[in-house]
């Protein structure tokens, strides 16, 4: 097992872990379920954009798009999904 350095804060709350010291409050699911309502609603908000293509390179996405069976609006956020996160 690795050892780590704990700094100050880090070792302040493993030893208030170890005493036992937390303490759930009343309606904490309640609470952590509206925090997840928020997280799922500001990492799913979709926006629209414009954007201008030349015909053939239009053509050609729809064409990728339907030898995979996806509309190409899809196949376009997938590319750019997948650019995005590399």
């Amino acid at each position: 097992m690795r050892y780590y350095e704990l700094d100050k804060e880090e070792k302040e709350i493993l030893d208030a872990v170890e005493r036992d010291d937390f303490k759930s409050i009343p309606g904490v699911k309640k609470e952590i379920e509206r925090l997840r309502s928020f997280a799922r609603a500001s990492l799913n908000r979709e926006k629209n954009i414009n954007i201008r293509l030349s015909e053939r390179d239009l053509q050609k996405l729809k064409a990728k798009a339907a030898e995979k069976g996806i509309p190409y609006q899809t196949l376009v956020a997938s590319v750019l999904h997948q650019y995005t996160d590399k």
